[in-house]
């Protein structure tokens, strides 16, 4: 006898009562729903810290540098940092992530949507033991017809958040671009099927171990603003083959926006029938995370494998300039598009070259154009600029820069969110 308590539970719904799975149809993207979504823009909301981390602890960055594959021991051995200029363990400025990395669609529930690029700028170093609230804000959303659904449309939706520490500092903010798809558009497109996984020679293997052994750390050799010139090349930096081994790795530091366990998982069905993923192949359905997990899962939106995170790609991006800057630089400015699906077996290649170098106020800047490809030679991050702030041998260490005006402005009118829902503003 079904409780009535349950019977609107999306496990409940999609199972008769002789056990035959009853998958629904996949969501539309109504004008109802864009109206619902403009109608968020431009509001600052605190939101909560339901992904993973809301401190930089020693272990969270730890698990963070390891489940990226970064060797940098500012951001492990204790012992190592006491002797930098912060005087204890940081972590790179993409560990953000593990604060907040919603991608922020906006009330487009049970519509498809992956991480695409982002414009970061940080302003002050993450130190061991800062803590961290987020505030989001949903910004404008624009149309496309294209290939990844077979002539219907793709929405992007775009958003920032901003990184507040228990200083009341702004620590960093990113503009995030998410691609939204219904999922049956997508997944009839099949513009990313029928792509066969490499199979590498011994060779082959050689040329990633060797990439893997030579990667630079400029380490505690500070790199001076008056040493760099233009046209200095950055890299090459290797990622991959990847494997699903390398997606856990990366949930296991950056934490997860939808993988929860038993009752925790099934409270939160109730509260959002729309989060699941149905795969009619396997007759069964799952949070759509899954598509980073199981070729099947994948398969639905028209990709021939499991793929990477957006934003795991963009810390690797993030590592290229951390390597090459040494432990006195300072990440300013990090631009990334992704234009390829990184899917399982693929091999990531990064390179930059310097292209300026200028002062602006009391910072010694250097611009550094970068991009990254895969083994079939497919750009899978187009070229885009990038900003590092090094020390001068005759100025002396990094000047940090500041947010604007205007940003600040809009973090200091962030609400928390359930305030803002109770008020029907939201």
């Amino acid at each position: 006898m079904i409780n009535e308590k349950f019977a609107n539970h999306p496990r409940i719904k999609t199972v008769g009562a002789a056990g035959e799975v009853k998958l629904p149809e996949n969501e539309r993207v109504s004008e109802e729903l864009k109206e619902k979504r403009r109608k968020r823009e431009n509001i600052p909301f605190y939101q909560p810290s339901v992904h993973y981390n809301s401190q930089a602890s020693k272990d969270g960055i730890r698990h963070f540098v390891h489940g990226i594959g970064d060797a940098n021991p500012l951001f492990t051995d204790e012992n190592y940092a006491k002797n930098s200029k912060y005087g204890n363990i940081i972590a790179p400025g993409t560990y953000l992530y593990t604060v907040q990395w919603d991608i922020l669609a906006g009330i487009m529930a049970g519509i498809h949507g992956w991480y695409v690029g982002g414009d970061w700028e940080w302003y002050r170093p993450i130190y061991a033991g800062d803590e961290f609230k987020c505030v989001s804000i949903i910004r404008e959303m624009t149309e496309k017809k294209g290939r990844k659904t077979g002539g219907g449309s793709t929405y992007f939706s775009y958003g920032e958040k901003l990184y507040i520490n228990q200083r009341n500092e702004l620590v960093g903010k990113e503009r995030l671009h998410t691609a939204m798809a219904e999922r049956s558009a997508s997944g009839s497109a099949k513009k990313d099927a029928g792509i066969p996984k490499p199979v590498y020679t011994q060779q082959e293997w050689n040329d990633f171990l060797e990439m893997y052994d030579n990667e630079e750390v400029r380490g505690n050799k500070p790199r001076y603003w008056e040493d760099v010139q233009v046209g200095d090349k950055l890299g090459p930096m290797i990622k991959g083959p990847l494997t699903v081994r390398d997606m856990l790795g990366w949930i296991m530091g950056a934490g997860s926006p939808f993988f929860r366990a038993h009752k925790i998982e099934y409270d939160y069905e109730a509260r959002h029938p729309k989060v699941l993923e149905y795969v009619k192949s396997l007759g069964e359905a799952d949070v759509p995370e899954l598509v980073h997990i199981f070729d099947e899962f994948a398969k639905t939106i028209g990709i021939e494998r499991a793929y990477d995170y957006g934003s795991q790609r963009m810390t690797w991006y993030g590592q290229l300039f951390t390597n090459w800057m040494g432990d006195d630089g300072f990440l300013y400015k990090l631009s990334g598009d992704l234009r390829a699906f990184n899917m399982v077996g693929d091999v990531t290649f990064f390179e930059g070259k310097v292209t300026n170098k200028y002062i602006n106020g009391d910072s010694y800047c250097v611009d550094i154009e970068a991009s990254a490809k895969n083994q079939r030679g497919e750009v899978s991050m187009p070229l885009h600029m990038n900003t590092v702030i090094l020390p001068s041998r005759e100025k002396g260490p990094v000047v940090y820069p500041n947010p604007t005006t205007e940003i600040l402005q809009m973090a200091a009118k962030a609400r928390p969110l359930a305030e803002l829902i109770k008020a029907g503003i939201l």
